[in-house]
């Protein structure tokens, strides 16, 4: 095992070995499972939603919850050494402040998509199980209800892959996992507030702002999103503000002075 490896390990020792990450995980795999019993249970044989529908649903849903899981993680990678005061026992190890910042990122997106197959495999389960086979609505012009829901995970994947950034950035930068919380949580949840107040189509400088970009399963149905924005201009304001978060995260946390 090479060195940077045996850091990524040693990231995701720190990680499993608390309980509070069993609890998440064992909280996604149970309410991934519990929406389409739910659907199941409260409906009648005809009202019953069919298989893709029920899984689409129940990843719109507890995406909410894989998202805010992966926040907790990433708000705690830097800002909990802080905490801890466990920083410079860290920091005199024999490996560069680059490598274990990036250790810490990438035990970070490890855990994410660990997550995600999870959540993807128990509603897929549950819904194949519960779930009538074609009687879908859901299904979009041009897409199979299969490649639609792959589609679909991806494109909520990509927004909590930003969250979970911006989250990772205020840890490093502020080194307080509660205000990388509270920020995130609040961008995921007011974010359509934004969209409406500063609506691109009303203001052309909206469009460079990530609120109306973040949701990108919206060009899985249209070729324009809000203000007109491409898929590709989309992507790539994502991609200018993710590499801002990074770029902040490793520039505070390589000049940071520790000894106080």
């Amino acid at each position: 095992m090479s060195k940077f490896s045996s850091l990524v390990h040693n990231e995701n020792i720190k990680i499993y070995s608390r309980a509070r990450t069993w609890i998440m995980l064992l909280l996604l795999a149970v309410f991934s499972i519990l929406m389409p019993v739910l659907m199941y249970a409260s409906s009648s044989v005809e009202g019953r939603p069919g298989m893709w529908d029920g899984f689409q649903i129940t990843v719109s849903v507890i995406f909410y919850l894989n998202t805010i899981f992966t926040v907790v993680i990433a708000s705690d990678a830097v800002a909990g050494e802080f905490s801890w005061g466990t920083i410079k026992l860290l920091l005199i190890r024999p490996w560069s402040r680059s490598k274990i910042l990036l250790s810490k990122y990438i035990s970070m997106v490890l855990f994410s998509v660990l997550t995600t197959v999870l959540l993807v495999v128990c509603a897929y389960a549950a819904s194949l199980f519960l779930l009538p086979s074609g009687r879908d609505v859901f299904s979009r012009s041009g897409w199979s209800p299969e490649a639609y829901s792959a589609m679909f995970v991806l494109c909520r994947y990509a927004e909590l892959f930003l969250t979970a950034a911006l989250a990772f950035m205020v840890s490093s930068v502020f080194r307080a996992s509660g205000l990388a919380i509270g920020l995130s949580l609040f961008i995921i949840f007011v974010k359509n507030i934004f969209i409406t107040i500063f609506n691109p189509d009303r203001y052309e400088w909206a469009n460079y702002l990530p609120f109306s970009h973040m949701d990108l399963s919206g060009y899985l149905v249209s070729g324009t999103g809000p203000g007109g924005a491409t898929l590709g201009f989309s992507i790539a304001v994502l991609a200018a503000y993710y590499a801002v978060f990074l770029l902040l995260s490793w520039i505070v946390f390589s000049r940071r002075d520790v000894a106080g």
